[in-house]
């Protein structure tokens, strides 16, 4: 088509073709109604492009197809370019906690080594507790905890057993340094299984509770349990004003509608009771660096967190306690307040499922039903019908069985000294090599202030010596283990001498039945379990 030599009259045809491409007289010249050279030449180019189509007769194509289209069984491979909704490319799709698809939750050891479980959204942190324990191979028992960790708030606390994993997963900012930690904390639980007058001393008690001192703890629990109050807790604590880095100190109530200070002493009047926080809105953590991130005065303090606030400082109710028995009095009386039965329900479970994992009692045979504990140091063998008679008669022939295979061991041979000093020992999870005192006092603190939970180390001040910690009323104690030698036979003590044990394992063992020197028994051991 020549475009140049068109004159003022042109074909009709052309007419049709200006209005399938969409022109208008805007593209035409004001006087003769001629298309200049460049109008027709788009008109050209126009000519091979496909036709556009309205929204809503394109609405109305749909509304046709999907009632009349014999193919509408058959799935759209590219379902994005018919949807009427703009295409979101490179946005990770986010899951709400309350969806039941499978969820990634990483959890860390004592010595940095992680692993990732795959759970529902449903999962507590019982249940990871469980799994994580069959899969490190450890023993279960119910101080097996999940602890979750704020590094740049220096906050940490236990995760209750009912707890959704993945909830807490979700309130932590994201893209910060939170994380879950597997360890052991003794603690937890010692609410059910001491006594409570250890764990909530008398002048932070108040009330009366003289009408329930002739109770035994397993009654005293169970009326406050189904009573549902507990007494209330005061004492002082050092309270951080906010924004300031100025401590003051008052008395403060822990009741049931909340947490209080009196502005006037220790005045229980309504007029000059503060109001400081709701802690069933809240969760209560330990300050692992309250010196160095809030000023604290001393290193018992807590802090409650309500459940608002995320990864930021602002909102933090941080307190801070005068010894370690007045802090774990406050935490564990704030989780009774909030939690009340269900802690004692979780315990039942928790005891519950380890006997499960343990698995059923192995069935006996009939000859092995016919076994009885019988005592032949007489002329004519008995029976032994007391329990308490036949433990102490096993107790005493393992540790007759012991001392003849600790003699053969110290025959005269090159390695017995190895084997009987330095290596026997270095197998038993209570042993921690070179640990200093410092983290010493760092790892029985995070796995809990109960009495008898001990670690075994390495002496820093005396090369050959070893340290036996023990906490004892909240407070850690150092015990020094020397060697010494009894004609020619190596010996460790921890009296000088008077108490002499051929081997590390069995002054543990010892300890765990006599109390010696000690305190209190040796019950519970710091362990670390690489995942």
């Amino acid at each position: 088509m020549d475009l140049g030599g068109l004159g003022g009259n042109h074909s009709p045809a052309l007419d049709n073709l200006y209005q399938r491409g969409g022109c208008t007289n805007r593209g035409l010249s004001p006087h003769k109604g001629t298309p200049e050279k460049a109008d027709l030449l788009a008109l050209e180019v126009k000519r091979s492009q496909p036709l556009l189509i309205q929204g809503s007769r394109w609405g109305r194509l749909r509304e046709d197809d999907s009632r009349s289209s014999s193919l509408s069984d058959i799935p759209n491979p590219f379902p994005e370019l018919c949807s009427s909704s703009p295409i979101l490319t490179n946005t990770p799709t986010s899951r709400s906690p309350q969806e039941g698809g499978p969820h990634m939750v990483k959890v860390y050891s004592e010595d940095g080594t992680c692993r990732s479980l795959e759970v529902t959204a449903g999962a507590t942190a019982r249940d990871l507790c469980e799994m994580l324990v069959e899969r490190a191979h450890c023993l279960s028992d119910e101080s097996w905890s999940l602890v979750e960790l704020h590094v740049h708030l220096g906050l940490e606390r236990c995760l209750e057993d009912h707890e959704s994993v993945v909830e807490v997963q979700g309130m932590w900012p994201p893209g910060g340094d939170s994380k879950l930690i597997f360890r052991k904390n003794f603690a937890k639980y010692e609410i059910f299984k001491g006594s409570p007058y250890a764990l909530f001393p008398e002048d932070m008690i108040g009330g009366n509770l003289d009408a329930h001192k002739g109770l035994s703890h397993s009654e005293l629990i169970q009326n406050f349990l189904n009573s549902g109050t507990w007494p209330e807790i005061q004492g002082y604590l050092h309270m951080k004003e906010s924004g300031r880095k100025v401590w003051k100190r008052f008395y403060f109530f822990l009741r049931r509608s909340g947490l209080y200070y009196s502005a006037k002493g220790t005045s229980k009047d309504p007029r000059h009771l503060q109001y400081f926080a709701d802690v069933n809105e809240s969760n209560a953590y330990y300050l692992t660096q309250g010196k160095k991130l809030y000023s604290a005065p001393t290193e018992f303090g807590f802090c409650l967190k309500p459940h608002k606030t995320r990864g930021s400082s602002k909102g933090l109710k941080v307190l801070c306690s005068d010894s370690e028995q007045t802090r774990t009095c406050w935490l564990t009386a704030i989780r009774l307040f909030k939690y009340g039965a269900q802690l004692y329900k979780n315990y039942q479970l928790s005891r519950r499922s380890t006997q499960t994992w343990m698995g059923p009692t192995k069935q006996r045979s009939a000859s092995d039903s016919t076994l009885v504990p019988m005592d032949f140091s007489g002329c004519t063998g008995r029976v032994i019908e007391n329990p308490l008679e036949a433990m102490s008669v096993a107790l005493e022939e393992a540790q007759s069985w012991r001392k003849k295979t600790s003699h053969r061991y110290s025959l005269p041979t090159p390695c017995h000294t190895t084997l009987s000093s330095a290596g026997i020992h270095r197998t038993q999870a209570w042993y921690h090599g070179r640990l200093s005192r410092d983290e010493t006092q760092r790892l029985i603190v995070q796995q809990g202030m109960v009495d008898g939970v001990f670690l075994l180390r390495e002496s820093t001040r005396n090369p050959k010596g070893f340290v036996l910690s023990l906490c004892h009323l909240q407070k850690i104690k150092h015990y020094l283990i020397l060697p010494c030698e009894e004609e020619g036979r190596p010996y460790f003590s921890m009296d000088d001498g008077q108490t002499k044990f051929m081997d590390l394992i069995q002054l543990v063992e010892f300890h765990q039945i006599n109390r010696g020197i000690l305190p209190c028994n040796l019950k519970h051991y710091c362990t670390c379990v690489a995942l």
